[in-house]
Parts: C-alpha cells; structure tokens; sequence
C-alpha cells in the first residue's frame, strides 16, 4: 500500500511539473550536469570570407530565449576567416565582462562547433582560470556530436530528445542572430564605401544625407531640388554629377 501512495504521490509530482522544467530536467541528467542548466549561452561565429568578422551569443532562460541578453560581437583581435581565433576571443570578452561587473555565470555554455572550436573556447576559459568552474559542451553540426571538454569520445542523444531540440533551438538562434548583425556590417560597410567615392562630400554631409533618405539608393533617386533643400546647391551638384557618371560607366 505505501509502495502504491508513493506511486501516485511522485506521478502526481510529475504532473504538477511545467513543459521548462521537465526539459531542464532532462537536459541536467542527459548532459550529465550537476545542476539544472536555467541559464544557457550558446555562441557562433559568422564571417564572409574573413570580411566582417562578427559573433552572436544568445542567452536562454528556464528554457526559453532571453532576448534583451542577445549580444553581438565585433571581432577585434583576429585578422582574416579564422573561426577558432574569433571563438577565443569572444570568449574571453563576454565572461571577462560578467566577472568584471559581478554578474553571475550561466549553468552552461555551448559553442557551435566540434573540438576545435571547444578547443579555442577552452582557451579564453583557462585565461579566465574558468576551466572547470563554467560547463561548456561543443555541438557538431553533421551529426549533431557532443563534445566535452578533454573527451576525445563524443555524446550522441537520441534523436528525438527534448534536450537535443533544446540545444538546436540555441545554435540556430545564435547562427540567425549572427549572419542578421553580419549582414547589417557588410551593407552598413557599402554604404559608406560607395559615399567615400564621391570627393567633396564629408562625414557629416553622408550622416545627413542617410538620415534624410535612408541609403544610397534613395540618394540616388531623391530630385536635385530635394538634394540642394538638404546640403546646398554645390555639394548637390557634386552629387548629381558623380551619380551621373556612374551610369554612363
């Protein structure tokens, strides 16, 4: 009888449990943590052939995207497409910062990418003497490996885990709030270059242009009455005139 009332009383238990809780749950046990995994960060890289070099790190909480803790990053340090120096890097700024101000450290950390990439992560851990103290997996894309830290042997979870769903969730997010920041560079970049081209056209002239018509291509298509309205008849002009020549190239 009392094997049968702590039958019930645990199924009733279980019952009372939110979907977030089952799944971190899960994921403590799973990914053979010691505690439940509340606060996540997963991070990416993303660059164009080594041009604007920038990474994402998303944060989730009891499960679910923690957006204002979104943080993007601009790679500083590492010149060209290297993926592991980017990883280093990010890293080290993102848990330098939260040590520095004293906030506290997520349950885990997940990269996306095999060894090396945990490798590269490791690196800006062991800086920090965090190795050992923040949890941190690695997750390969192509068969969804993961790998932790000084385990040459990766996991593999069953397919149709809550907790693989999970990590998924966290490396598509971080993958889509990345390349969205990328391409934001790289047309903030174009902007600026083609503007750059045009000789008798300052900084402050190129802001108020931008603010005015919102990018090149409205420049392009505002009327020269509309243009010398914002900058003066004789920037206009120089405006026209290069615009003018563009087209006849």
């Amino acid at each position: 009888m009392y094997y049968v009332l702590e039958k019930k009383k645990t199924s009733a238990l279980q019952l009372n449990e939110t979907p977030a809780e089952r799944i971190l749950k899960t994921a403590k046990k799973e990914l053979r943590l010691t505690e439940l995994p509340f606060h996540i960060e997963c991070f990416d890289n993303s660059n164009l052939q080594g041009s604007n070099p920038v990474a994402a790190c998303v944060v989730f909480k009891n499960a679910k995207p923690a957006k204002r803790e979104y943080r993007h990053f601009n790679i500083k340090t590492v010149v060209g497409p290297d993926d592991f120096g980017s990883m280093t890097e990010i890293i080290y700024r993102r848990y330098k910062r939260l040590l520095d101000e004293g906030h506290k450290l997520p349950n885990l950390v997940i990269v996306d990418g095999g060894k090396g990439q945990l490798s590269a992560a490791l690196k800006a851990l062991d800086e920090l003497s965090l190795r050992g103290k923040l949890p941190i997996i690695g997750i390969a894309k192509r068969l969804e490996e993961i790998y932790y830290p000084g385990d040459p042997v990766p996991l593999y979870i069953d397919k149709n885990s809550e907790t693989l769903k999970l990590i998924q969730k966290l490396r598509d997010e971080a993958h889509r709030f990345g390349i969205t920041h990328h391409r934001s560079q790289r047309s903030k970049d174009m902007i600026v270059s083609e503007l750059d081209k045009v000789k008798g056209i300052g900084d402050k002239t190129k802001k108020a242009l931008l603010l005015k018509f919102k990018s090149v291509a409205g420049i392009k298509n505002a009327t020269k009455e509309d243009l010398e309205n914002e900058i003066g008849k004789s920037k206009a002009q120089v405006l026209t005139t290069y615009f003018m020549s563009e087209q006849s190239n």
